[in-house]
C-alpha cells in the first residue's frame, strides 16, 4: 500500500490494488502480481491513472448498470459495480454491468470467482491495448482481450475459467523481455509480421498471435465490441499502453454478465452441474480449469511467495519517497 499512497493514490484504492496483486502472486500469476506495482505507481504519479478517482454508478434499467471508472484504477470500479449488481440480481435474476473509462483489470478470474462464492454465475469481457491483428491483417487492433467465467459448485470451490485470446498473456512476454529471455516462436510476430523468439521485438511494434487462429481473432473482435463499444471506452488501437506512464489514460472497458443459476436453471441446476463435473473428472489425467491456481494458493498460504530482490529494493525505495 505504501508504494501507491506515496504515488498519488488514496489508501482505500491502494488497499484494493495491493490485495489483487498479492492474490495473483499467490496463485502463480506473476505477470499480474507485485511486478505490476512499479508501473501502477508511475502511472498514478504521472496522472495516467487517477489514484483518487471515485467510480460513478448509474442504474440504467432494472438489470443494467453503468460504471464510469473516471480514469482511475479498475479495481475499485469493478468492486463498486459488482457490489451493486449483487443486490440487483436478487430482483432481476440477471444483470449486465458495463464499466467504462477504466484501466488494467488484473486477473479477470478473481471478480467472477468472488461472485461464484456468493452463489452467482458470471462471465466477464475485458479489452486491452492493441496486441492482436485482425486475421490476415498487419496492424494490431484488438487487445489480448481476456474472458472469464465462474460458476458455483456444491460444497466445492467454484469452477473458474480465465483466458486471454492471444496464445499467451502479453504480461508473460513482457516478463520475458524484462529478463532478456526468449519466447516460443508461435507466440508472436515482429513488426514485419515474421514469427519471432525475441520478446523485446514482440513488445516493440509486433503482434501477438491469437489462440485458434482465425477463430481466436473473431473472438477477440467479439470481446472488443462487448468491452469497448458497449461501455463507451477506447478500442485497443486507441488505448495507451498498460506497461508505461506515457500518454493519457487508457480508458479501456470491462463488461460483466452476472446471473442467478437457480433463477434460470431451477432448483436442481447445481446438481446437474455436478453431473457434468463428475463426467469430466472421472476420466484419467483430466484437470479442471483453475485447479493449478487453487493448488498454488494453498502452497502460498503455507510457504509465502518469493519476490525478486531487485523488485523488493525498488518497492522499498518507492514506499519511503513521497
Amino acid at each position: 500500500m505504501a508504494v501507491l499512497t506515496a504515488s498519488k493514490t488514496s489508501p482505500e484504492t491502494a488497499a484494493l490494488v495491493a490485495d489483487a496483486l498479492i492474490r495473483a502472486d499467490a496463485e502463480g500469476i506473476a505477470s499480474h502480481g507485485v511486478s505490476r506495482l512499479p508501473i501502477y505507481a508511475d502511472q498514478a504519479k504521472a496522472g495516467k491513472v487517477d489514484g483518487f478517482a471515485i467510480p460513478e454508478l448509474t442504474e440504467t434499467g432494472t438489470a443494467a448498470l453503468r460504471v464510469d471508472a473516471k480514469c482511475g484504477f479498475a479495481y475499485p470500479a469493478i468492486a463498486a459495480g459488482l457490489d451493486r449488481a449483487r443486490g440487483m440480481v436478487a430482483d432481476a435474476g440477471i444483470v449486465g454491468v458495463a464499466i467504462g473509462n477504466s484501466s488494467h483489470a488484473g486477473v479477470l478470474g478473481h471478480p467472477v470467482e468472488d461472485l461464484a462464492g456468493d452463489g452467482l454465475a458470471a462471465m466477464a469481457f475485458v479489452n486491452t491495448p492493441a496486441a492482436i491483428s485482425p486475421w490476415g491483417g498487419n496492424r494490431p487492433l484488438y487487445g489480448t482481450n481476456p474472458i472469464a467465467f465462474a460458476c458455483p459448485r456444491k460444497n466445492q470451490s467454484p469452477l473458474v475459467i480465465d483466458l486471454s485470446l492471444s496464445k499467451v498473456a502479453r504480461g508473460k512476454i513482457k516478463l520475458a523481455a524484462d529478463h532478456g529471455e526468449p519466447i516460443p516462436d508461435d507466440w508472436a510476430t515482429d513488426q514485419d509480421g515474421t514469427p519471432t523468439t525475441d520478446a523485446a521485438a514482440a513488445m516493440q511494434g509486433g503482434s501477438l498471435l491469437p489462440m485458434g487462429g482465425t477463430k481466436g481473432a473473431a473472438l477477440a473482435l467479439m470481446v472488443e465490441i462487448m468491452s469497448a463499444t458497449m461501455t463507451g471506452s477506447h478500442y485497443g488501437f486507441e488505448a495507451s499502453s498498460f506497461f508505461d506512464a506515457d500518454g493519457g489514460p487508457s480508458r479501456t472497458g470491462q463488461f460483466f454478465f452476472i446471473f442467478d443459476p437457480v433463477a434460470l436453471g431451477g432448483d436442481a441446476v447445481l446438481d446437474r452441474f455436478e453431473v457434468l463435473m463428475t463426467a469430466i473428472t472421472d476420466q484419467p489425467d483430466v484437470r479442471l480449469p483453475g485447479k493449478r491456481r487453487l493448488e498454488n494458493r494453498i502452497k502460498a498460504e503455507a510457504d509465502g511467495v518469493d519476490i525478486p530482490d531487485a523488485l523488493l529494493q525498488d518497492l522499498s525505495k518507492r514506499a519511503t519517497n513521497s
